[in-house]
């Protein structure tokens, strides 16, 4: 068995620390907890804030945010019910957002963070029978509100 002393074994246990980290960077409440970081093929791939915001359809998608109801459990950079979304589209694939607001149901089934989000919310995302245009509104809206917030601090 090797054994790590010193330098070499804190630098191992600060790898093992950051890797353990879930989600792609930014703060907020959906990320892994610490040391169970989970995988889903859905989230592979770039983080959907690293692609430009569409401004119309983020136009779009802020009254949707709000008339879909998604402001009842979910908040930028505080907690209600439901996961904050601060820095969401910098820890998730756009494609992984899109199949959880569009099956929420199936997602907690079948995905790995969608099943920890549940565990760790004790809340199952309601499937609200959102369209797919609307769905990428959202996803746009989202994007825009964390360039914003980036861009103030």
């Amino acid at each position: 068995m090797m054994r790590f002393t010193g330098m070499g074994g804190l630098l191992i246990g600060g790898l093992l620390a950051v890797a353990g980290c879930g989600g792609g960077g930014g703060g907020g409440g959906d990320s892994s907890p610490s040391g169970s970081a989970v995988a889903s093929p859905f989230d592979a791939g770039p983080r959907a804030g690293e692609s430009l915001v569409d401004e119309a359809l983020a136009a779009k998608g802020e009254p949707l945010f709000k008339s879909k109801t998604c402001s009842t459990c979910h908040g930028f950079g505080v907690r209600i019910t439901g996961p904050d979304l601060k820095g969401v589209t910098q820890r998730r694939s756009a494609a992984w957002m899109e199949q959880q607001m569009l099956r929420p149901e199936v997602m907690t089934k079948e995905d790995p963070i969608a099943r920890q989000l549940l565990g760790q919310y004790a809340v199952q995302m309601p499937n609200l029978m959102l369209k797919p245009d609307e769905v990428k509104a959202l996803i746009e809206f989202l994007k825009k509100k964390d360039k914003e917030t980036a861009a103030a601090q």
